[in-house]
């Protein structure tokens, strides 16, 4: 075999949720801050996350992460994330996973019952307690970045849907957000593939109709993300959410071509645009318990720690409390000849 680099990674899932990390194989890149960093490999090596995550090595739900050393001095380390079409600033299950992975494989210092450290994320330095024992990663919560209010009911109109109500909240990434029940939509598993189609739908005249800009950071900008949010079935729950990730492109001359997928955990940045939204309506407040049940069952609890300020812009700082498991120790290869080496995607 004519063999590549090899690549070491653990395979995680939070709440449901996969989340890939690699350990080894990867080298340092240029970047002073993990923003930059994820901007090298978005624009010069992104052949890897094409590697990690497409098909045959990967699969459409698939995510993936990439631990790397970080400049700042308050941070133990940094990492990227990756998914299917993107490069998110940050992710919450994705987070999970990391921490998970530093811990039980020893790569940061542990203190049990809690270790606390701080993470680089692209999208800024968050906050860790986990809580460990016997070596192993019972929960983790992490402080997230400020997460705001960007638009409260807005009326969008959508082809073959009509007049919708959405609103726009930042937690790490843009969402735009929506109703179940104004929209009939039942949040159960045999229900997925609509779901997908409408949120689909609804976001893309959103993010042509409601363009929106991190105050501090003009590169991170547009609603990438969707999430449609209900009534719990879990009576312990507050709300129940299915968070639709986008898979391919859209094309609106082609409406097969609306691909996504559910995300199978709460979904942390989710989760705290949610509790940005409801916050700034006067819906929540500091230190209340926020259940965000998943697509599954799952569930991610959530506290608003404080209200901040970013320039102009009101925030919160949300706190996320979820669990991860490692299920597999991957060493992943490339054969030379191989003419996928770098993956496929079907549309």
């Amino acid at each position: 075999m004519n063999i590549s680099n090899m690549i070491h990674a653990i395979d995680l899932h939070a709440c449901g949720e996969p989340g890939r990390v690699i350990v080894g194989g990867v080298l340092d890149v240029p970047g002073e801050t993990m923003f930059e960093k994820m901007q090298y490999f978005e624009q010069k090596a992104d052949s890897l996350r094409l590697r990690m995550l497409r098909e045959p090595r990967g699969y459409p739900a698939a995510n993936c992460n990439l631990i790397l050393p970080s400049n700042n001095p308050e941070a133990a380390a940094g990492f990227i994330i990756m998914e299917q079409t993107e490069y998110p600033g940050m992710s919450g299950t994705n987070t999970i996973c990391v921490v998970t992975t530093l811990i039980e494989t020893g790569m940061v210092e542990v203190n049990e019952p809690f270790t606390e450290f701080k993470l680089e994320t692209p999208a800024g330095l968050i906050s860790i307690k986990a809580e460990v024992k016997n070596g192993k990663t019972i929960n983790v919560t992490f402080e997230n970045v400020p997460a705001f209010s960007v638009y409260s009911n807005e009326s969008i109109y959508v082809p073959e849907i009509g007049e919708v109500k959405v609103d726009v909240a930042y937690g790490g990434m843009f969402y735009v957000i929506l109703d179940s029940e104004e929209l009939g939509l039942k949040l159960t598993p045999d229900n997925g593939g609509k779901i997908v189609r409408i949120a689909e739908m609804v976001k893309a005249i959103a993010s042509e109709k409601l363009p929106v800009v991190h105050p501090e950071n003009k590169d991170i900008s547009g609603i990438t993300i969707a999430v449609v949010s209900g009534p719990p079935e879990n009576p312990d729950a507050t709300l129940k959410n299915a968070v639709v990730v986008s898979t391919g492109k859209l094309d609106w001359n082609r409406q097969e071509t609306w691909k996504g997928v559910i995300d199978r955990s709460p979904c942390g940045t989710g989760t705290s645009a949610r509790m940005a939204q409801m916050y700034f309506k006067g819906k929540l407040k500091l230190n209340d318990k926020f259940i965000h049940e998943s697509y599954i069952g799952s569930k991610f609890i959530g506290t608003i720690k404080e209200e901040s300020i970013m320039g102009s812009q009101k925030t919160i700082i949300p706190k996320i409390k979820g669990w991860a498991r490692i299920y597999g120790y991957n060493k992943i290869i490339i054969d030379k000849d191989d003419p996928y080496a770098y993956g496929f995607q079907v549309i």
